[in-house]
């Protein structure tokens, strides 16, 4: 399916068969495509590049597709490579966390740190923890994936631990 080039974000690097390869809902996403292009949100003079997911309802392009900035985009990657890390210890604790110390980590990014932290706010915690933590393990395959692949591609453009 192509992706509209006639809509506010512009496409410029596409990924067309992005629902043969959404995780679990492969060959039946309605996430048709990916793309990188300039920003709907560009004011006159001011340029800004995102990511967006394409979704499509079988008649028409959904209002439910996503636009994010690209370092909000490895934000999240951030996070979710931290959360990770986290379940694969959070076994050690009751409740999948030490209730007196819910932060995970304070993660250096520019100008301040990204806090990560248990959803203590959560009246439903206890429940949606264990869920969260089920789920991450019936989907380590398909993450740990992703994950080696952006490690392969970073390392290759010089990007290396330190």
């Amino acid at each position: 399916m192509e992706i509209p080039t006639s809509l506010k974000h512009k496409p410029v690097v596409v990924v067309k068969n992005y629902e043969q390869i959404d995780g679990r809902n492969a060959y039946e996403s309605d996430a048709k495509g990916l793309s990188l292009g300039l920003a709907q949100w560009n004011d006159r003079g001011s340029v800004e590049i995102s990511a967006k997911v394409w979704r499509y309802t079988g008649e028409k392009w959904s209002r439910q597709s996503e636009e994010l900035p690209l370092h909000r985009v490895l934000d999240l990657a951030i996070l979710i490579a931290r959360t990770k890390e986290y379940f694969s210890e959070a076994y050690r604790y009751p409740k999948f966390y030490d209730p007196e110390q819910p932060r995970i980590d304070r993660i250096g990014l520019q100008g301040d740190a990204m806090s990560v932290d248990v959803a203590t706010d959560n009246a439903m915690l206890d429940k949606d923890i264990r869920l969260f933590a089920d789920e991450l393990a019936k989907n380590d395959e398909l993450i740990s994936e992703r994950l080696q692949t952006l490690t392969t591609i970073l390392e290759r453009i010089g990007y290396h631990a330190v």
